[in-house]
């Protein structure tokens, strides 16, 4: 304390330091930032001198001090990039942040206590894309999808060797199709040579074409000796039509022709089973064949439907997965030095690590209670690796759900084996070759000795006999 101070001026000095919440130096009161850097609401005031530190009715109870206006003269940003409700008008901060907001616990460019200045703490705020209006908290949960916590799995990507189950509907030809050989027609014209009724039945048939015509293998369509034939092969129906009214106008003055399909179904009637082969493609059988591989259901149905188009008219594709062979799990599990077992089983979404394992009758009895974990695939370039270790005596004997994550395609759960038994087998592995070794000398051993004593015995019966 300096001397002579007054004794009324130091208590106004304590009462302006206490009620900003800073510490108190009493030469000079000096202030220095606190432990807590939570923002309440009206954190700043507006107001900040030059040199960056608050007047007396101008504080940042963050403990921050307040820098200088910017360029566009607006005063009070705390210097760790955090806005309040007063330092800013309401919402105005969100004007420092760029689209890219969206970024988990700040806002691009308003520092890490923007979110923190509305009560969002571990997540996001929302409208952090310029907008004049303040955003709410999107409390957000980062944690492991586990027991009595699962997750749905995104939108299923084909892949082979995926099984598909796919049914068209509305399978008619469209009007364009072109005629094929054995296709059958039918064919009416008016205005024919006129018949004589003293001519036979057969060559009165032959003066009229009102009937079903077959595209022969020529490709032709044969209207008997008196008309000849006419190439249709490739050709749409009205396309067929106009050209067997342009040959028959060469022998009739008048002609009207009239040809339709007899049948307007589809070649092939696409329904059942469909196999996603090793190139990525489904077989549509007369139709052709779709690249699929890499599509979720809506892009594979829309994909199948552009490609049946072509050969039908307005198709209607209804596509499921019948047998989800491509997103697996693996379960690993450890021989205690006599090599490790792999288990492939597929994901069907729900199950955790007690259907896992419930999938090989349990752990084998080689297996370590304390050391299973889940492997989880990284990219090739992160540098590190994911591994959530697993209780197994929580899990089973506890009903503990913290560890009994939900398995995702692609997990490896790897079940070590106890130590003392890949010990054991270590030991085994280094002294089974010398107890081999040892075992055919005693074996060799014991041979010798048994003829040299044999021998002997036998000579010295023979010598007592009489």
């Amino acid at each position: 304390m300096r001397a002579g101070m007054d004794s009324s001026v130091l208590i106004g000095r304590l009462q302006w330091c206490v009620t900003a919440g800073l510490c108190v130096l009493l030469a000079g009161c000096q202030t220095t930032a606190p432990t807590s850097t939570a923002l309440t609401t009206n954190a700043c005031i507006v107001g900040c001198n030059e040199a960056g530190r608050p007047p007396a009715s101008n504080l940042c109870l963050d403990g921050t001090v307040c820098g200088p206006g910017n360029s566009s003269g607006i005063v009070g940003m705390c210097e760790s990039g955090a806005c309040g409700p007063a330092c800013l008008s309401p919402g105005q901060c969100d004007g420092y942040c760029s689209a890219d907001g969206n970024q988990i616990g700040l806002c691009a460019n308003c520092g890490n206590s923007e979110c923190a200045s509305r009560g969002c703490q571990g997540c996001r705020c929302g409208n952090c894309d310029g907008s004049s209006t303040g955003g709410a908290c999107q409390q957000c949960d980062y944690s492991l999808p586990r027991e009595l916590k699962k997750t749905s799995l995104p939108d299923y990507v084909i892949e082979p060797p995926d099984i598909l189950l796919i049914e068209v509907t509305n399978s008619l030809r469209p009007p364009e199709a072109p005629l094929r050989a054995g296709e059958l027609v039918e064919v009416r014209v008016a205005n024919t040579l006129p018949v004589d009724q003293y001519d036979d039945g057969v060559a009165q048939a032959f003066k009229s074409i009102d009937g079903t015509f077959r595209v022969q293998t020529d490709g032709t369509l044969n209207f008997g000796p008196e008309y000849g034939s006419v190439p249709v092969r490739g050709l749409s129906i009205s396309a067929a039509q106009r050209l067997v009214e342009l040959h028959l106008k060469q022998t009739l003055r008048n002609p009207r022709v009239y040809l339709r399909p007899v049948t307007d179904e589809a070649r092939q009637h696409i329904a059942g089973e469909h196999l996603v082969r090793p190139d990525g493609t489904v077989a549509l059988g007369v139709y052709g064949s779709v690249y699929v591989a890499g599509l979720t259901l809506g892009e594979a149905r829309q994909a199948i439907e552009r490609h049946l188009s072509q050969h039908l008219y307005s198709p209607e594709v209804s596509l499921d997965v019948l047998a989800y062979n491509s997103k697996v799990y693996y379960i690993v599990t450890d021989g205690g030095g006599a090599g490790e077992q792999v288990f492939r089983f597929p994901v069907t979404g729900n199950e955790t690590v007690l259907d896992a394992l419930s999938q090989i009758n349990g752990l084998p009895s080689v297996a370590s209670k304390k050391h299973i974990w889940i492997a989880r695939p990284a990219p090739a370039n992160a540098g590190y690796e994911q591994v959530l270790n697993v209780d197994w005596n929580g899990i089973v004997r506890g009903a503990q759900t913290a560890t009994n994550y939900q398995v995702l395609p692609g997990d490896r759960i790897y079940v070590q084996a106890d130590n003392l038994i890949t010990f054991d087998t270590g030991v085994a592995k280094i002294t089974a070759p010398l107890e081999r070794i040892l075992g055919f000398v005693l074996l060799g051993h014991g041979t010798v000795r048994a003829i040299q004593f044999g021998h002997r015995y036998l000579g010295g019966s023979q010598r007592s006999s009489p």
